[in-house]
Protein backbone atom coordinates (compact mmCIF):
# COMPACT_ATOMS: atom_id res chain seq x y z
CA UNK A 1 0.00 0.00 0.00
CA UNK A 2 1.35 3.42 -0.96
CA UNK A 3 1.96 6.15 1.58
CA UNK A 4 0.00 9.36 1.82
CA UNK A 5 0.91 12.61 3.53
CA UNK A 6 -1.36 11.88 6.50
CA UNK A 7 0.47 8.61 7.27
CA UNK A 8 3.84 10.38 6.99
CA UNK A 9 2.78 13.28 9.18
CA UNK A 10 1.22 11.15 11.92
CA UNK A 11 3.97 8.51 12.14
CA UNK A 12 5.12 8.47 15.77
CA UNK A 13 8.62 7.55 16.97
CA UNK A 14 9.14 4.18 18.61
CA UNK A 15 11.93 2.69 20.67
CA UNK A 16 13.67 1.49 17.50
CA UNK A 17 13.77 2.93 13.99
CA UNK A 18 11.10 1.60 11.64
CA UNK A 19 10.17 1.98 7.98
CA UNK A 20 7.02 2.98 6.15
CA UNK A 21 7.22 1.68 2.58
CA UNK A 22 5.87 3.52 -0.45
CA UNK A 23 6.98 1.26 -3.28
CA UNK A 24 9.79 1.06 -5.81
CA UNK A 25 12.36 0.95 -3.00
CA UNK A 26 11.22 4.25 -1.45
CA UNK A 27 10.53 4.34 2.27
CA UNK A 28 10.24 6.77 5.15
CA UNK A 29 12.47 5.84 8.08
CA UNK A 30 11.11 7.05 11.43
CA UNK A 31 13.83 7.38 14.05
CA UNK A 32 13.43 7.21 17.85
CA UNK A 33 14.28 10.93 17.98
CA UNK A 34 11.21 11.70 15.88
CA UNK A 35 13.21 12.52 12.74
CA UNK A 36 11.76 11.17 9.51
CA UNK A 37 14.08 10.48 6.60
CA UNK A 38 13.35 9.49 3.02
CA UNK A 39 15.53 6.66 1.80
CA UNK A 40 15.73 4.69 -1.41
CA UNK A 41 16.89 1.10 -1.53
CA UNK A 42 18.20 0.01 -4.92
CA UNK A 43 20.55 -2.45 -6.55
CA UNK A 44 23.61 -1.44 -8.57
CA UNK A 45 25.95 -4.03 -10.07
CA UNK A 46 24.07 -6.71 -8.13
CA UNK A 47 24.77 -5.03 -4.79
CA UNK A 48 22.15 -3.56 -2.50
CA UNK A 49 22.61 0.15 -1.92
CA UNK A 50 20.74 2.92 -0.13
CA UNK A 51 20.61 6.65 -0.69
CA UNK A 52 19.08 9.43 1.39
CA UNK A 53 16.57 11.69 -0.36
CA UNK A 54 16.14 14.17 2.49
CA UNK A 55 14.16 14.75 5.66
CA UNK A 56 10.39 14.83 5.89
CA UNK A 57 8.56 17.29 5.86
CA UNK A 58 11.27 19.42 4.21
CA UNK A 59 11.19 16.91 1.36
CA UNK A 60 7.55 16.08 0.65
CA UNK A 61 6.21 12.68 -0.35
CA UNK A 62 5.80 13.96 -3.90
CA UNK A 63 9.41 15.23 -3.99
CA UNK A 64 10.69 11.94 -2.59
CA UNK A 65 8.81 10.06 -5.32
CA UNK A 66 10.35 12.34 -7.95
CA UNK A 67 13.78 11.63 -6.44
CA UNK A 68 13.08 7.91 -6.62
CA UNK A 69 11.95 8.18 -10.24
CA UNK A 70 15.03 10.21 -11.19
CA UNK A 71 17.27 7.65 -9.52
CA UNK A 72 15.50 4.81 -11.35
CA UNK A 73 16.00 6.62 -14.69
CA UNK A 74 19.68 6.93 -13.88
CA UNK A 75 19.89 3.26 -12.97
CA UNK A 76 18.34 2.40 -16.34
CA UNK A 77 21.30 4.24 -17.90
CA UNK A 78 23.76 2.43 -15.61
CA UNK A 79 24.34 5.50 -13.40
CA UNK A 80 24.73 4.90 -9.68
CA UNK A 81 22.46 7.43 -7.88
CA UNK A 82 24.88 7.68 -4.96
CA UNK A 83 27.80 8.59 -7.25
CA UNK A 84 25.62 11.06 -9.16
CA UNK A 85 24.62 12.75 -5.88
CA UNK A 86 28.26 13.02 -4.76
CA UNK A 87 29.24 14.53 -8.10
CA UNK A 88 26.38 17.03 -7.87
CA UNK A 89 27.53 18.06 -4.38
CA UNK A 90 31.14 18.37 -5.58
CA UNK A 91 30.09 20.58 -8.51
CA UNK A 92 28.00 22.79 -6.22
CA UNK A 93 30.98 23.31 -3.90
CA UNK A 94 33.27 23.95 -6.87
CA UNK A 95 30.87 26.51 -8.35
CA UNK A 96 30.54 28.26 -5.00
CA UNK A 97 34.33 28.61 -4.79
CA UNK A 98 34.60 29.84 -8.40
CA UNK A 99 32.44 32.91 -8.22
CA UNK A 100 33.15 35.84 -10.50
CA UNK A 101 34.42 37.83 -7.52
CA UNK A 102 36.78 35.09 -6.31
CA UNK A 103 38.28 34.61 -9.76
CA UNK A 104 38.49 38.35 -10.42
CA UNK A 105 40.25 38.99 -7.11
CA UNK A 106 42.71 36.20 -7.84
CA UNK A 107 43.34 37.65 -11.32
CA UNK A 108 43.81 41.11 -9.81
CA UNK A 109 46.27 39.84 -7.20
CA UNK A 110 48.37 38.02 -9.81
CA UNK A 111 48.47 41.00 -12.16
CA UNK A 112 48.79 43.80 -9.61
CA UNK A 113 52.47 42.95 -9.17
CA UNK A 114 53.21 44.16 -12.72
CA UNK A 115 50.91 47.21 -12.52
CA UNK A 116 51.49 50.53 -10.85
CA UNK A 117 49.84 50.96 -7.48
CA UNK A 118 47.41 53.58 -8.79
CA UNK A 119 46.36 51.49 -11.81
CA UNK A 120 45.90 48.41 -9.62
CA UNK A 121 43.71 50.46 -7.30
CA UNK A 122 41.62 51.79 -10.23
CA UNK A 123 41.03 48.28 -11.60
CA UNK A 124 39.94 46.95 -8.22
CA UNK A 125 37.71 49.95 -7.52
CA UNK A 126 36.09 49.56 -10.95
CA UNK A 127 35.30 45.92 -10.25
CA UNK A 128 33.96 46.66 -6.77
CA UNK A 129 31.70 49.49 -7.94
CA UNK A 130 30.53 48.24 -11.34
CA UNK A 131 30.75 44.46 -11.61
CA UNK A 132 30.78 42.77 -8.19
CA UNK A 133 27.36 44.08 -7.11
CA UNK A 134 25.80 42.49 -10.21
CA UNK A 135 27.89 39.39 -10.97
CA UNK A 136 30.21 38.97 -7.97
CA UNK A 137 28.45 36.04 -6.30
CA UNK A 138 27.60 34.14 -9.49
CA UNK A 139 29.56 31.01 -10.49
CA UNK A 140 31.87 32.13 -13.26
CA UNK A 141 30.98 29.17 -15.48
CA UNK A 142 27.34 30.28 -15.54
CA UNK A 143 27.92 33.88 -16.59
CA UNK A 144 27.11 34.58 -20.23
CA UNK A 145 28.47 37.25 -22.59
CA UNK A 146 25.09 39.06 -22.72
CA UNK A 147 25.23 39.48 -18.93
CA UNK A 148 28.70 41.01 -19.17
CA UNK A 149 27.51 43.27 -21.95
CA UNK A 150 24.56 44.35 -19.79
CA UNK A 151 27.01 45.40 -17.04
CA UNK A 152 29.00 47.44 -19.55
CA UNK A 153 25.82 49.09 -20.87
CA UNK A 154 24.89 50.16 -17.33
CA UNK A 155 28.28 51.84 -16.95
CA UNK A 156 27.87 53.55 -20.35
CA UNK A 157 24.40 54.84 -19.41
CA UNK A 158 26.02 56.73 -16.53
CA UNK A 159 28.22 58.44 -19.12
CA UNK A 160 31.37 56.68 -17.89
CA UNK A 161 32.57 55.57 -21.33
CA UNK A 162 36.27 55.35 -20.38
CA UNK A 163 35.45 53.15 -17.37
CA UNK A 164 33.26 50.98 -19.58
CA UNK A 165 36.09 50.53 -22.11
CA UNK A 166 38.64 49.79 -19.39
CA UNK A 167 36.32 47.29 -17.73
CA UNK A 168 35.67 45.60 -21.08
CA UNK A 169 39.40 45.35 -21.78
CA UNK A 170 40.08 43.90 -18.32
CA UNK A 171 37.34 41.31 -18.68
CA UNK A 172 38.42 40.39 -22.21
CA UNK A 173 42.12 40.00 -21.42
CA UNK A 174 41.90 38.65 -17.90
CA UNK A 175 38.74 36.74 -17.29
CA UNK A 176 38.44 35.15 -20.71
CA UNK A 177 41.36 32.96 -19.63
CA UNK A 178 38.95 31.25 -17.25
CA UNK A 179 35.89 31.13 -19.46
CA UNK A 180 36.23 30.66 -23.20
CA UNK A 181 32.55 31.61 -23.74
CA UNK A 182 33.32 35.25 -22.96
CA UNK A 183 34.35 36.51 -26.39
CA UNK A 184 32.87 40.00 -26.68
Amino acid sequence: MKLNDMKCRTAKPKEKPYKLFDGGGLYLEVLPTGSKLWRLKYYFLNKEKRISLGAYPLVSLQDARMGRDNAKRGLAQNINPSSAKKEERFNAVKNAANTFKAVALEWHEVNSEKWSRSYSSKVLKGLELNIFPILGNRPIAQITPPELLDCLRKIEKRGALEISNRTKTNMRTGFSLWNSNWEM
